[in-house]
């Protein structure tokens, strides 16, 4: 065990994909960027202060060795990232505006993740662990998660999900979109996912199938500029999006997901309201610097002062 990584177990687990986004600039200049859902939530968790983890694997070229250095930098253990001889997943993002993008991965290295190969005792110590985004849609990989959500669950740890809809998650989604709704403590929704997943546009209906799949679930209901909402139990909060000077919106769903269950996580005492009022200073901070970067404890806490 090297010096940076703690003995002890974090107590916060992101569960997923790490990907590298290959973005096209003009004619056949093109940049790389480390990315992927599962993995932006967990470097949140730790630049607000949280003990976090990314449990999955990358590849052993210069894309995985960009990731594992980005996850050390952002303070993760280590422990749960493993590196394996595969090739890398890559998300081509042709065009940003719009967004046109395709996945590159046939038996990349995140297909490869063992959840058995993780450190062991981890699931006795752990109190949170997220799932979501694109490895839910890639099998073998999405099987596995399955099972180890459910390993979780009946263990008491707390489940979260963001499915973070990409072009992927066709009609053969729908029975993983629905087992871990059922799963889930928390879920986490923007507008545009539920109109990519349920393939209409009457979002009403849409978050009333998710409450009915779930109904103790806890669903943050994200709208960009429009704002948030937060569903739980029979209760309604909304709250309008925060004034700021934004450099872009690139991890801004992450963040938000990132800082609910932060502040769940650490400040139980707070009401429904102040827990959707962090969420959504945890996103607006991430749009003040551009890419996917996690905001600080401090910028969100200045935000949620307001």
């Amino acid at each position: 065990m090297t010096s940076h990584q703690p003995a002890s177990f974090p107590s916060f687990v992101a569960a997923g994909e790490a990907l590298t986004d290959m973005i096209r600039l003009q004619g056949d200049q093109w940049v790389s960027k480390v990315g992927g859902s599962t993995w932006n939530v967990a470097r949140v968790m730790a630049k607000l202060g949280q003990s976090s983890a990314f449990a999955g694997a990358i590849s052993q070229d210069c894309f995985g060795h960009d990731l594992y250095a980005a996850s050390e930098a952002a303070g993760l253990d280590l422990r749960f990232l493993q590196q394996l001889n595969f090739a890398p997943l890559l998300a081509m993002v042709h065009s940003t505006n719009p967004p046109r993008y395709f996945f590159v991965g046939e038996n990349a290295a995140d297909l490869h993740f063992a959840a058995a190969k993780l450190p062991e005792g981890w699931k006795n110590a752990v109190q949170w662990v997220h799932f979501g985004g694109i490895s839910l849609a890639r099998e073998p990989l999405a099987a596995n998660l399955l099972t180890l959500a459910r390993e979780l669950k009946s263990l008491g740890v707390k489940i979260s999900y963001d499915p973070n809809f990409r072009i992927l998650m066709t009609e053969q989604y729908d029975a993983m979109l629905l087992e871990m709704t059922k799963l889930a403590d928390v879920i986490k929704v923007s507008d545009e996912d539920l109109v990519g997943l349920f393939r209409h546009d009457d979002l009403e209906r849409s978050i009333s199938t998710l409450r009915n799949w779930n109904p103790a679930a806890m669903i943050l209901y994200t709208r960009g500029a429009q704002g948030a909402s937060l569903y739980r139990n029979q209760e309604l909060v909304s709250e309008p999006a925060l004034r700021i000077n934004v450099a872009d919106t690139v991890g801004a769903g992450d963040a938000s997901m990132g800082g609910l269950i932060f502040s769940l996580l650490n400040h139980p005492e707070r009401t429904s309201q102040q827990h959707l009022h962090f969420a959504i200073a945890s996103g607006a901070a991430a749009c003040l610097h551009a890419g996917a970067t996690p905001p600080t404890l401090h910028a969100v806490n200045t935000l949620y002062a307001r």
